[in-house]
């Protein structure tokens, strides 16, 4: 039934996308959207929250992207933008693009080869430039060097084959930064090659960037302007956009309950109820007390009801299974029959919370000394709503949690710094690639992977499927990077979040991605009706 719903669901979009080419697209005019946060600040390679690819992927290119028309981001979507063409060498070991020769910068400088340069450098930590923070470095060990052969060539390096790489470009989050400006500065003013520019950023209030006139791409961006107000709460958001306020909601806003009220409320608006690339997770920290003892992480699986989890959240909808989104949205993740012989998948709850019980007995817990810790979470509305219900499951294996909600401004800086003991947090797939998911989250020293889990035989796994040219064979090595992840309860799963983004009928040409939430959001193609 789900797997029927998302097919007419991607038809549904494809259908809208061919009738909004057929309308004559007008110029001009200001996006009005909705921002749930304050951004920790625009400059992309430093960020990870999607209330930054949001506002600020517009402001920048990369080599290759996404095609923004597409609702699911595939190997076969990936088309070129700051690059011409690609090719790889036959050995896999060298990856080259030509570059466009037409594009300026925002400031009216050329754009070359040297920035492509300068921006790996950086993030690969060569260069001079440093980035305060670099959650996605991880991404490129594998590149030995990058080359530049004239100002319009640069060719990719690698130490083994690793066919993915050209994903991981055409994600949201790869964006080309300038040679002459320094990352402090993008850090307050960010300057691209996007179709909009940066204008101004007012802390708790709003993001505004204008359309760049000089873009290399003939008659975009259609927008004269985008405007990004920030509501902290909901219920607030929801109001003043059915009271017409507002173009868009924040595209990850919508849950399945508030879709149904605002359907009642405003019947005009469109929405899309769509898998978003992101799961909730527990982070545990297993170097301190009480989760350094094996058998009180094995329990945290045992007590965990999924379904249930899904019922309260999402009426359903969220989708179960391992770390990666299962399909059909998903490209390469697995759903619970592949798991269902492992900790915290079996269908007897009760059954499965006894064994959980037991292993606390076992670490010296019980009925009469019940273990109390704080379960940290960002203070957000959905991560609040999933932190409540976990409490109360914890309650079922003698545990007694108290919520600790964190600023989301300083949420993540205490996710880097292991300053938790339980943590219910949500994960989003920059790319619904093997290579971004489980290297950033899973692999040893990676900035994401915020219990610091290291594994040899995990690493060596994730080593083998990223350089194996066979999608069968490395479908295979995927199922079993799962299973040991469960088998070592590391960052239990909970749910994969289904939800919405609905938006007025005069915005056209807009496509939201069901595979991940950072990729769509160039917005050189919407264009109102109005």
């Amino acid at each position: 039934m789900r797997a029927w719903r998302f097919g007419i669901a991607l038809l549904a979009v494809m259908a809208g996308l061919s009738a909004t080419v057929a309308l004559a697209q007008k110029p001009g005019g200001t996006l009005r959207i909705q921002l749930g946060d304050t951004p920790p600040g625009p400059s992309l390679h430093e960020e990870i929250t999607v209330a930054v690819a949001v506002p600020f992927m517009g402001v920048f290119n990369n080599l290759v992207i996404y095609d923004q028309s597409i609702a699911r981001n595939t190997f076969e979507t990936i088309r070129p933008e700051l690059a011409r063409a690609w090719k790889t060498s036959d050995d896999g070991l060298r990856l080259t693009f030509t570059l466009r020769q037409d594009v300026k910068w925002h400031d009216g400088k050329p754009f070359t080869a040297a920035d492509v340069r300068c921006t790996f450098d950086m993030l690969m930590e060569k260069g001079e430039a440093r980035l305060r923070r670099n959650p996605r470095g991880i991404w490129y060990e594998n590149v030995e060097t990058l080359s530049a052969n004239g100002d319009f060539e640069v060719t990719f390096h690698l130490k083994r084959p690793q066919p993915s790489l050209l994903a991981l470009l055409a994600g949201g989050w790869s964006a080309i930064y300038p040679c002459h400006v320094p990352p402090a500065q993008m850090r307050r003013h960010p300057i691209g090659t996007g179709p909009f520019k940066f204008v101004e950023f007012r802390s708790k209030e709003s993001i505004r960037l204008e359309k760049n006139r000089d873009y290399w791409k003939p008659g975009r961006p259609h927008l004269d302007a985008i405007e990004y107000t920030i509501i902290a709460d909901r219920a607030t958001r929801m109001l003043s956009f059915i009271a017409g306020r507002f173009d868009m909601t924040f595209p990850t806003d919508v849950t399945v309950p508030l879709l149904k009220d605002l359907r009642t409320q405003l019947p005009t608006a469109q929405c899309t109820l769509r898998p978003l690339g992101a799961s909730y997770n527990l982070i545990i920290n297993r170097d301190a007390p009480p989760f350094n003892d094996a058998r009180a992480r094995m329990a945290l699986a045992h007590t965990l009801d999924r379904k249930s989890f899904a019922a309260i959240v999402s009426e359903g909808a969220d989708i179960l299974g391992g770390s990666m989104l299962p399909p059909p949205a998903g490209v390469w993740g697995v759903g619970t029959d592949a798991l269902k012989d492992l900790p915290g998948y079996a269908d007897d709850i009760e059954a499965s919370r006894e064994k959980g019980r037991a292993l606390m007995r076992e670490a010296g817990y019980g009925p009469d000394k019940r273990l109390k810790i704080k379960v940290s979470t960002r203070n957000t509305a959905a991560y609040r709503d999933l932190a409540v219900i976990l409490i109360d499951q914890l309650r079922t294996i003698y545990i007694d949690g108290e919520l600790e909600p964190i600023d989301a401004a300083v949420y993540f800086n205490r996710m880097y710094q292991k300053s938790y003991i339980l943590a219910l947090n949500a994960t989003g797939s920059a790319v619904d690639d093997p290579d971004q998911h489980f290297a950033e989250n899973y692999g040893c020293g990676a900035p994401r992977n915020f219990n610091a889990y290291c594994d040899a035989g995990l690493t060596a796994l994730i080593a083998a499927q990223s350089r194996e040219p066979d999608i069968a064979k490395r479908r295979a090595i995927v199922r079993d990077i799962e299973r040991r992840l469960v088998e070592d309860t590391v960052r239990p799963i909970i749910t994969h979040s289904v939800a919405a983004g609905c938006w007025q009928p005069q915005v056209k040409g807009l496509t939201m991605m069901i595979n991940s939430i950072y990729n769509g959001w160039r917005f050189e193609d919407i264009w109102l009706d109005r």
